[in-house]
Order: structure tokens, then C-alpha cells, then sequence
């Protein structure tokens, strides 16, 4: 005996019995600004780090002009002891004196690379806080389009049940004919 399966749905009704759903995910609406933002504070970054590298340069100059300052002062007075005629005094006096106008200008860049290196840092930690602001924002969206990807995934399996027991109910009702 041979059994033909009738199918009583019509075309579509009958596709989708196996129905597919298909989950948009929304892209996060403000990952041009976030890319922008990472490209700020990489930039911030690279800024902050050469700052940092020129106020220990600046620093290192200063400190061996100090020590160089100190190394003469004491050859100064070691020579004094010994005697030295007066031009060579004047020489080393000399040379102490533009050591120390080389100290105080080299202190000043050293100030000044200080303010430079602190503005970078602030503007790194503007940086990073807005990039952290906007990583925040981009987890909320990731977890929101979780939930309603899960949620769609539920209502298309509830869907997709109920039709398989409505299909199977009415099966089950051809086959008793």
C-alpha cells in the first residue's frame, strides 16, 4: 500500500515549518566616534612617551652640567692651593660663571618640560577616560543586542514548536482518516 504525504499548507505556510530566522545584530552606532577615539589617544600615547623622553634628556643635561660644575669647582680649589697665577684664576672663574648661566638655562628648560610633560599626561588621561567611556557604552550595546538576539532565538523556537505540535496534531488527524 502505497501513501502519498497530501499537503494541505499553502507554499509559504509550508515553508516555513522550517523557518529560519535570521538576527540582525545592530552595529554599534558609535564606533566612528570610538575608532576616532583610539586614534586620539594612540596619538596621546606617542605624544606622552616623547615628552617623558625629553624632560629625562633635559633632566640628564642638567645633572651633568652639575656635576661637571662641581668637578671643576674642586680642581678650582685644588689648584688654588697650590698656587695659580692670576690669569688662570680668572679662566677657571670664568668658565664656572658660563657653567653656571649653562645650569640655570638648562634648569629652566627642565621646568619647562616638566609643564609640557604634565599637559601630555592630562591630555592622555582626557583621552583614555573618554576611550573608556565609549568601551562602556560599546559593552551595554553588545549586551543588549544579546539579549535581543536571545530573546528573538526564543520566540522563533517557540514558534517553530508550536508549529511542529499543530503540524504533528494535524498529521496525526490525516492518518486517522
Amino acid at each position: 500500500m502505497n501513501r502519498t504525504r497530501r499537503v494541505s499548507h499553502s507554499w509559504p505556510h509550508y515553508l516555513n515549518r522550517y523557518n529560519i530566522h535570521i538576527i540582525m545584530v545592530k552595529p554599534f552606532p558609535l564606533q566612528p566616534l570610538m575608532n576616532l577615539s583610539k586614534q586620539q589617544n594612540d596619538s596621546a600615547t606617542r605624544k606622552l612617551g616623547q615628552l617623558n623622553r625629553l624632560q629625562l634628556d633635559a633632566q640628564s643635561k642638567l645633572d651633568m652640567l652639575k656635576k661637571y660644575r662641581m668637578e671643576y669647582q674642586t680642581r678650582l680649589q685644588e689648584s688654588s692651593k697650590n698656587g695659580m697665577d692670576p690669569a688662570e684664576l680668572r679662566n677657571f672663574q670664568e668658565f664656572i660663571n658660563k657653567l653656571d648661566a649653562a645650569i640655570e638655562q638648562q634648569d629652566k628648560a627642565v621646568k619647562l618640560s616638566k609643564v609640557s610633560t604634565q599637559a601630555g599626561r592630562s591630555e592622555f588621561d582626557s583621552t583614555q577616560r573618554k576611550l573608556k567611556s565609549f568601551d562602556t557604552l560599546q559593552q551595554r550595546h553588545i549586551q543588549e543586542q544579546k539579549k535581543i538576539t536571545e530573546k528573538s532565538e526564543q520566540k522563533a523556537h517557540d514558534e517553530n514548536t508550536s508549529r511542529l505540535a499543530a503540524y504533528n496534531k494535524h498529521d496525526a488527524e490525516d492518518h486517522s482518516k
